[in-house]
């Protein structure tokens, strides 16, 4: 009851950007949160500091207009945690208070969340090495005993995966959540992070979960018109650009990203409604990868 209460409250701020403790308490009355009783102040402001302790939320008040508001860092890292939890939880109390359709909500599992993220966060938390064994989709055999620095989580296409430094390959490296196992935190090996390391660099220039060395390319796509208005409602990159909208319809994208694994199977993932225009080499593998898609078919 209490967590619907915090999320309420920074929801409520979020979206109407400020408002005064009477103006909250008018929305607090009017929800479906309050058990029928007003919100005092003494209670907003034990509120403010548990929401501030549990999700580094701050709740500032300006007081040349006794408005409250939720602190803006400048990260859009920030934002989008902010929003991503408040989705999250926003989802699941809906869900629990909907056992009577549970048999018409239809749900992804992801194991990997539920077993090994908490261990990860907690060793990010404590800056702490893991070990695991880890079954690679490329590898036959069980790959035991790796011990990374974990740097940061990142979730793709439903799947949770931990990129760190892997001590034996002297390497950063990324390993999905849902292929650990005998997952350990090592109490007595800490890290330090390396200084300036920035999780948003390092995948900048990628899209999905892989990356590699290379130079990153300008991509220029040619989009049929429906898969165009998919492309301008989820971005493939941050760098997506619309050059050109024709009059038949299609419409030309252009990025900078590094030619990847999950860049080529995303676009493959289009068939003939996304046409690779640039550069060559894309364009190539792309074919290729065509051709032996044919083959299994003749």
């Amino acid at each position: 009851m209490l967590l619907n209460r915090y999320i309420w409250i920074v929801d409520t701020l979020r979206r109407y950007g400020s408002l005064t403790l009477a103006q909250l308490n008018e929305k607090w009355i009017a929800s479906k949160v309050n058990d029928g009783q007003p919100l005092p102040r003494r209670t907003f402001m034990t509120y403010r500091n548990t929401i501030e302790e549990m999700f580094n939320i701050n709740i500032n008040c300006n007081k040349s207009t006794y408005e409250y508001y939720i602190e803006d860092n400048g990260d859009n890292t920030f934002s989008t945690h902010i929003n991503w939890m408040l989705d999250s939880m926003s989802i699941s109390d809906t869900l629990q208070n909907s056992q009577s359709v549970a048999h018409r909500i239809m749900l992804e599992d992801v194991p990997s969340a539920r077993h090994h993220l908490p261990v990860v966060i907690d060793a990010l938390k404590q800056n702490l090495c893991i070990r695991f064994s880890y079954k690679s989709h490329i590898r036959a055999s069980l790959n035991e005993g790796i011990v990374i620095r974990p740097y940061f989580v990142k979730i793709f296409k439903q799947l949770w995966y931990v990129i760190g430094f892997n001590v034996a390959d002297d390497k950063i490296k990324t390993y999905a959540l849902d292929r650990m196992s005998d997952l350990t935190i090592l109490a007595d090996k800490p890290f330090t992070m390396p200084e300036g390391f920035s999780p948003q660099e390092f995948f900048k220039d990628c899209f999905g979960i892989t990356t590699n060395s290379n130079e990153p390319k300008e991509i220029k796509l040619r989009v049929e018109p429906v898969q165009a208005k998919y492309m301008r409602a989820l971005p493939l990159h941050p760098s997506q650009r619309e050059a050109v909208v024709h009059e038949g319809g299609y419409s030309v994208f252009t990025f900078k990203m590094r030619i990847t694994y999950d860049l080529r199977e995303q676009l493959l993932s289009m068939g003939g409604n996304v046409e690779v225009l640039s550069p060559p080499e894309l364009k190539m593998q792309l074919k290729e990868e065509l051709k032996r898609a044919l083959a299994l078919y003749e």
